[in-house]
């Protein structure tokens, strides 16, 4: 047996075996050091898929976890209000979001390899009903920057534009053409789906952020000068959106009877339209085709054919009114929707196809009009289609499959573009305003654009290039160069923000040179913040930790076919606060710590722990303790969100 004194002078060596010995005494050292990384844990934060395709940048992941109780509120304020401050960083409008935003972020989501998506907006329309419910309003600065923007639509562009500027201390002036704003969201949706009583005080409560000037009824281009708007403000900003449809691209199409989509929504909407025809077909596959036909179905006709003035084609070229008194002899119509791809491929949410069809609404897939079949005044009777099948984007019909379709009124819903009469300097030819890449309108200095009127698209994508070019103008306004936008360009949690929020803001920085960060209180240890670069998949995550949790449906009071007739009631019932944090919980916070503890009891080290409770706060709340880590890697290996990288320098 050795000396104490030859133990203390017996070199010091990492070896695991002596010369000559290569075997491992158990079988559990060999499971151990065979996994063996050389590595320690380092705690990465990357963005999960459902913001990272989220076209307005919303925190989702931030807002679920406030909702199913993994981040803390502050003392002083609600789970539900600190839920509605995160989620509206980004998107002033969680109610209207959630009832009608066809949620690329639920189709993205990494619970689709567990069993089936968060309802993502499911709880965000909780969030947002609660908020009108509680008369949570939006903070804004008493500071005023002095400049002042013309923001041209009073959409979902234009507002959210508004909302971020007034944030930013801007005061700005809306010009809406129409007598209320809203935009789409308010003439471009039927009301059984974005309800007044739910739109009005959103857009009220941005305008009580104060600075907020409305002019209604007024066209830029034709009611106010291009040059007036240009000397009085500082930045113009075009939000005008798309109000003309395509007309349908075969012979006969400009029949007088053949209107486009948005023009018969908008004139339902305003209440001037309140029968339609015996047989209306609409031609598309999205979500505006779908609007169209469920709202003919609500609409109905009357039993004996409409007199010409009544018509809706002439309604809508002369923008009168139908009699309201025309309601109350109505009776159903019958009411078709063509489109050219598969019904399972129709860009339609699943769920509006088949509520169209319960209501009614025959729809045939797969088929392309070929001509506008007329009757000797000239007006439609009908449409000659023919099966097709899609080589792209462009159809190709079958041949010997033509056939034809009955039709008294035909609504085209095949894309729509602007109206830029008097702004011919801002059109690119396509009826539409060019933008670069921070929505600058390029060559016009102080201009800029979001919007449809750049490309139609989402709401939420307005919604979203409304944020983007008010930070573009804020930052034009005070001289600020611009940088290129991050990678995955969305709000993110924000550790700093969190640590400040909880009364554990780092210390100041004094200088000098040091050695590893874990013990210094100027620095957040061992977290690297990746969301701006990287969004997180499954095969980062370990999903076995995820038991099957079925989604939680929001409960549907759709009507029947029978029912259809004059039902313009809300279809979808909100989430209860208990179902609301029930589905959060289904959330698997990818790419951020949800406090699993699966760390902390498979480490055979103990070497992570939990940070302690008065330090602890959401992104802080495991450690590791450098001198027990012998990097296995379980950590990694069992975290269920992808949370753990072994990454931080060799042993």
């Amino acid at each position: 047996m050795s000396s104490p004194k030859e133990t203390v002078e017996k070199k010091l060596t990492f070896r695991s075996f002596e010369d000559g010995d290569y075997k491992w005494k158990n079988f559990s050292d060999q499971i151990f050091e065979g996994d063996h990384s050389h590595k320690c844990p380092t705690y990465v934060h990357r963005t999960p898929p459902c913001q990272g395709s989220c076209p307005s940048g919303e925190d989702i992941r931030g807002w679920l976890d406030i909702v199913r109780g993994i981040e803390k509120p502050p003392a002083d304020i609600s789970m539900q209000e600190y839920a509605f401050r995160r989620s509206t960083t980004a998107n002033p409008f969680p109610s209207m979001m959630g009832r009608v935003c066809p949620a690329p972020c639920q189709t993205g989501c990494n619970r689709n390899d567990v069993e089936d998506f968060v309802g993502i907006n499911a709880v965000e329309q909780y969030i947002g009903d609660t908020a009108i419910k509680e008369g949570f309003s939006f903070e804004s600065t008493d500071k005023l920057s002095g400049y002042k923007v013309a923001i041209i639509g009073g959409g979902p562009a234009g507002m959210s534009a508004a909302y971020q500027l007034r944030k930013k201390g801007h005061a700005s002036t809306i010009f809406e053409a129409h007598d209320k704003l809203g935009g789409m969201m308010r003439y471009g949706i039927p009301s059984y789906r974005t309800p007044d009583q739910f739109l009005d005080p959103e857009v009220k409560r941005i305008l009580d952020m104060g600075h907020i000037e409305v002019k209604l009824n007024t066209t830029v281009g034709k009611d106010i000068s291009l040059s007036e708007i240009e000397n009085e403000y500082d930045a113009v900003l075009w939000a005008i959106g798309c109000w003309t449809g395509r007309p349908l691209p075969i012979p006969n199409s400009d029949a007088p009877n053949c209107i486009s989509a948005i023009q018969y929504l908008e004139a339902i909407r305003q209440e001037r339209l309140h029968v339609t025809t015996k047989k209306v077909v609409c031609i598309g596959g999205g979500d505006t085709s779908i609007d169209v036909v469920s709202s003919s179905r609500r609409l109905g006709t009357l039993k004996n054919d409409l007199e010409d003035n009544i018509k809706p084609e002439n309604i809508l070229k002369d923008n009168s009114s139908q009699d309201s008194s025309l309601a109350s002899d109505r009776v159903l119509n019958e009411v078709t929707l063509t489109t050219l791809f598969p019904k399972n491929e129709m860009t339609a949410t699943e769920e509006e196809v088949r509520d169209a069809e319960k209501e009614g609404v025959k729809i045939f897939d797969s088929v392309m009009p070929l001509e506008v079949i007329l009757d000797d005044s000239g007006r439609a009777k009908g449409l000659k289609m023919a099966k097709c099948t899609m080589d792209g984007n462009k159809p190709v019909p079958v041949e010997g499959s033509e056939f034809e379709i009955e039709a008294d009124l035909i609504v085209a819903a095949i894309g729509q573009s602007g109206v830029l009469d008097g702004l011919e300097e801002l059109n690119n030819g396509k009826n539409l305003i060019d933008a670069d890449s921070h929505y600058a309108v390029p060559g016009k200095e102080k201009h800029f654009v979001a919007g449809d009127i750049i490309r139609p698209h989402l709401l939420t994508t307005a919604i979203g290039q409304g944020a983007v070019a008010s930070d573009t103008i804020d930052k034009f306004l005070n001289s600020v160069e611009l940088r290129k936008r991050p990678k995955v360009d969305v709000h993110h949690f924000d550790l700093i923000r969190k640590l400040n929020e909880s009364g554990l803001s780092p210390e100041s920085y004094e200088g000098g040179e040091y050695r590893g960060t874990d013990n210094l209180d100027f620095s957040v240890h061992n977290y690297e913040d990746r969301s701006s670069q990287e969004v997180i998949t499954t095969e980062r995550m370990f999903l076995g930790h995820f038991p099957y949790t079925p989604r939680n449906h929001r409960e549907e009071v759709g009507p029947e076919a029978n029912a259809i007739l004059g039902n313009f009631e809300e279809r979808v019932k909100n989430y209860t606060e208990e179902d609301a944090i029930a589905e959060a919980g289904r959330c698997m916070s990818c790419g951020m710590c949800f406090e699993c503890d699966n760390c902390v009891i498979y480490c055979p080290q103990d070497a992570v722990f939990r940070v302690k409770k008065d330090k602890s706060t959401t992104g802080r709340y495991v450690d590791t303790d450098y001198q027990k880590c012998i990097g296995c890697h379980i950590c990694s290996d069992v975290c269920p969100t992808g949370y753990i990288d072994m990454a931080l320098g060799d042993h």
